[in-house]
């Protein structure tokens, strides 16, 4: 990996448009990006308990 002062000034300068850019949530947005991500843990949970319980009635049944 090469670094040097072009490829630094044009990192930083990436950066600075991104923070110009963002902005901090309102609660509502908030709120729903946070009912989002809990959907989703909870499916991917349930995924994981339903591949285990598989798993244990297969080894179970050899």
């Amino acid at each position: 990996m090469n670094l040097n002062k072009e490829s630094m000034a044009n990192f930083i300068k990436q950066c600075q448009r991104v923070l110009k850019v963002s902005r901090k949530p309102d609660r509502e947005e908030f709120i729903n990006v946070a009912k989002v991500t809990g959907i989703g843990i909870l499916i991917i949970g349930v995924i994981g308990f339903v591949i285990n319980i598989i798993g244990q009635l297969i080894q179970g049944t050899t």
